[in-house]
């Protein structure tokens, strides 16, 4: 059996995200607290304390650089450098290869979520929560999952696999990207972009 992740998110996420946030523009570390907020959809939110580290470190290894602002004299932007581009093709990479840990995580959190309302071994007092661990709030969970599946990739589809058998398969996306005219993955996505972007 596979060693499962023991933490939360992929070692280098939130690096990753700064990196990917900073090529885009320079940005100062609350701002980048707020997009990395908007991102999970307002669920996640890194700490003020894991932000800035990661700001000022790459500043002392020249990934990024401040800019001054004549307009926000006293807010510190960070910019991308050169040094900052070839990071974060390095970065692309290293969580290129950490999405079935990521997808454990999510997976993980949800079948605790699930056992908390489930399992009687466990006596959580949420009467005056305002969520609280039960098959209503478990079916809200899942369905704001699914509306995002379906925002982002299109219509849901269920896949009637276990696990063991949804690994064993061979991997469609590589396939559809190798050759997308078989599939019709292309336009699927093309339409499916489109149709976030009306959102």
């Amino acid at each position: 059996m596979e060693t499962m992740r023991k933490s939360g998110p992929p070692k280098g996420l939130i690096s990753y995200l700064v990196l990917e946030l900073l090529d885009e523009r320079p940005r100062y570390g609350y701002e980048l607290l707020g997009e990395i907020t908007e991102i999970s959809g307002g669920h996640w939110e890194p700490s003020y304390g894991s932000v800035y580290p990661i700001l000022y470190k790459f500043e002392e290894e020249g990934v990024a650089e401040r800019v001054e602002r004549a307009d926000e004299p006293d807010r510190k932007y960070f910019a991308l450098t050169d040094a900052g581009r070839e990071e974060l093709a390095e970065k692309r990479a290293a969580i290129g290869g950490e999405a079935r840990d990521f997808g454990d995580v999510v997976l993980g959190f949800y079948h605790l979520y699930a056992a908390l309302a489930t399992d009687d071994r466990f006596e959580v007092d949420d009467a005056d929560a305002e969520r609280k661990y039960s098959e209503r709030y478990s079916a809200w969970v899942v369905e704001q999952m699914i509306r995002h599946h379906e925002r982002d990739f299109g219509e849901f589809e269920r896949i009637d696999a276990s696990p063991e058998e949804f690994h064993a398969e061979p991997d469609a996306d590589a396939a559809a990207e190798a050759d997308p005219s078989e599939t019709g993955t292309a336009d699927d996505a093309d339409e499916a972009s489109s149709g976030a972007a009306d959102d």
